[in-house]
């Protein structure tokens, strides 16, 4: 029997993290890492630079049943912490649109960086570890194909769903079941739409084709701008894959191909002063002529090669409310191979916000994605990770 005061299942981002704040307390803490090696997604995060944080994370960033739980672990360990960690280990970084912060090199400085915190603190973490069971008698013990752990303190850090070539698994969701809490259900998030028919068809012709938008969801109540990217399966970019965590299937997108301008006024001006032109001739001065010439295809194909003067200004409104207010609807998403993180997850009714503590099993402890709290793209789930791992690490 390996005993240890504190057990933390899942070698990744929150999972490191809680072991550092708990070895830093003097606590006799071991990893256990079903993958071959510790932080995969760190490692493949933010295009290899790992988009670490975000310097304008704030709760409204974060999407769960409980929308206030997030608040508490965000605001005692802040974006700044994480910072000052990154510049005390010398790891150069740049600030993106949108206030994500990225690694000048390598995603393998921020693990680097965990690991050599982890052994400072002298946290053991062990790799390939397959678990068979987890029981709870008068301590936690977990049982592996090689060896038993037994602790006083077990912390589930298992992530989620997304990206299961990366060694992802329901492992988490499974062992807080077998302890009687209650799990959302789960589905992909900030991952790329796909169509069938006609839109997976001309999707397919724009492949590689990149414009920005604000694209908002059926409810009109969540909007993002950014830029859209056209793929051979659909639609992708930073503002597809902010909406789809908004999305339920069945139903509709809008996307607003011309944010900052009030197409209805440009048309009807375009018709005074150029009225010998073709409607896609003044359009393309605003949008890739390759788009254009699909949505011709799609919305005026009968006059498209009618001069703008022979146009009704009834029509040109019907095609100007088209390209502001774009009704899409996607047939799915393309699940969680591609997807960044997991929505849904382990109800955030059944812990602590303080320490992120079992309510019904002291000495569990639940932290990052596996948690039914999920953020926004732009480092805000790294930031959740640290921010809920510091909060149990603290306490376990």
């Amino acid at each position: 029997m390996n005993n240890y005061d504190v057990i933390i299942i899942g070698g990744g981002a929150a999972g490191l993290m809680c072991a550092i704040a708990a070895g830093q307390r003097g606590r006799h803490v071991v990893v256990l890492e079903g993958a071959n090696k510790t932080g995969k997604k760190i490692l493949m995060s933010g295009g290899g630079r790992c988009n670490f944080t975000n310097v304008h994370c704030e709760p409204s960033q974060f999407i769960s049943a409980n929308p206030h739980f997030c608040k508490s672990a965000l605001s005692r360990y802040t974006q700044w912490d994480f910072v000052a960690l990154v510049e005390l280990h010398g790891i150069a970084y740049h600030e993106k649109a949108l206030g994500q912060l990225f690694c000048d090199d390598t995603a393998k400085g921020i693990l680097a960086m965990l690991e050599a915190e982890c052994t400072q603190a002298g946290v053991k973490i062990c790799t390939d570890v397959d678990i068979e069971a987890v029981n709870k008698n008068e301590c936690f013990e977990v049982i592996t194909g090689n060896a038993t752990f037994s602790s006083e303190s077990l912390v589930l850090a298992t992530g989620g769903l997304s990206i299961p070539k990366m060694g992802a698994s329901d492992l988490g969701y499974r062992l807080a079941r077998q302890f009687g809490l209650q799990v959302l259900d789960t589905r992909a998030g900030l991952v790329p739409f796909t169509f069938t028919g006609g839109l997976h068809e001309l999707t397919g012709r724009l492949t590689g084709l990149s414009v920005s938008a604000t694209v908002s969801n059926e409810e009109g109540g969540v909007s993002f701008t950014e830029s859209i990217l056209f793929t051979h399966r659909g639609l992708s970019g930073p503002a597809i894959l902010q909406i789809s965590s908004y999305w339920r299937p069945g139903e509709s997108i809008y996307v607003n191909l011309l944010p900052e301008q009030p197409v209805e006024d440009w048309l009807l001006q375009a018709k005074l002063k150029q009225p010998k032109v073709l409607l896609r001739t003044v359009l393309t001065e605003l949008l890739p002529r390759a788009l254009v010439l699909e949505l011709q295809a799609l919305w005026w194909p009968k006059y498209s090669e009618v001069r703008l003067s022979e146009l009704s200004d009834e029509l040109l409104r019907n095609i100007a409310q088209q390209i502001n207010n774009w009704e899409l609807r996607p047939a799915a998403t393309e699940g969680y191979r591609t997807a960044e993180v997991t929505l849904g997850g382990i109800d955030t009714d059944e812990l602590s916000s303080r320490t992120m503590e079992s309510k019904r099993h002291p000495g569990l402890y639940c932290i990052g994605e596996v948690v039914d709290v999920t953020g926004h793209l732009g480092g805000f789930n790294f930031q959740w990770a640290w921010s809920s791992a510091q909060a149990a690490g603290q306490v376990v």
